[in-house]
């Protein structure tokens, strides 16, 4: 059931189920010199459609993994991940990249822009990745998005002629490019300085406001004002969180 499900995603995500993200039980282990380690821990992690879920956690405690198990980049090892209304764990790898090429805009921390492509080319390498094979729209649509994010000038620069803000914004519009319903984002301000952040945060706003699903990990408490649910993670052990909360450290 799982690849046929999300081939049919590919087209168009289930629009009849009433929560973005179900997440059962998920458990995600890893073996390292001979060692079993459990990485997540029986999580359970439910997100309704247009809302906001900030994950909070100590470095290592597993929300990196989370957000991969969400993405389909990874598999878990067990529990069931249902995203949009499609199942992912017992889903092929190249099945699982199709979906997430259509309906999930992942911003990764380290930006992962291609080395070797101007700011534009890494947009539209998105873009050709879902399959739309029309440089007009393309292009258009490329430049709407570096508009955007304020880079219009910048968008012929390769990564490494960028700030780290820069490449940041670059990435936020990378994971627009297919209009996906579902934001994923991995500590995204958290290698700038706090002017830089305070921009992404904005574009994180814009981006709430205008209906977008999102699971964002973060140690800012910009973006904690975001949140519909908050969630603390450590141990690879997820619980969810009453207002107020100040993070520490």
């Amino acid at each position: 059931m799982g690849t046929s499900q999300v081939e049919e995603s590919k087209r168009s995500p289930s629009a009849d189920s009433k929560n973005a993200v179900d997440l059962a039980n998920v458990s995600k282990e890893y073996s390292a010199n001979g060692n079993i380690i459990r990485a997540l821990d029986a999580v359970t992690l439910t997100l309704a459609r247009a809302q906001t879920a900030i994950v909070l956690g100590p470095s290592g405690a597993g929300k990196t993994t989370l957000l991969n198990l969400v993405a389909g980049l990874e598999k878990p090892s067990s529990g069931t991940v249902k995203v949009l209304g499609v199942s992912l764990e017992n889903a092929k790898e190249d099945s699982r990249a199709a979906f997430r090429s259509k309906s999930i805009g992942f911003i990764f921390q380290s930006y992962n822009l291609v080395s070797t492509l101007t700011a534009r080319e890494n947009v539209e390498l998105m873009m050709e990745l879902a399959g739309s094979d029309d440089y007009e729209r393309n292009e258009k649509l490329t430049a709407q998005l570096i508009n955007r994010v304020g880079l219009s000038e910048r968008a012929d620069h390769l990564p490494a002629q960028l700030s780290g803000g820069e490449q940041q914004r670059v990435a936020i519009a990378r994971s627009l490019a297919n209009d996906p319903p579902l934001i994923l984002a991995d500590e995204p301000t958290g290698n700038l300085d706090s002017t830089t952040g305070l921009a992404i945060v904005k574009l994180l706003t814009e981006l709430s406001q205008a209906g977008k699903t999102m699971i964002i990990t973060t140690h800012d408490e910009r973006i904690l004002e975001l949140a519909d649910i908050i969630y603390h993670l450590d141990k690879g052990r997820l619980e969810s969180v009453d207002r107020p909360i100040r993070i520490r450290g």
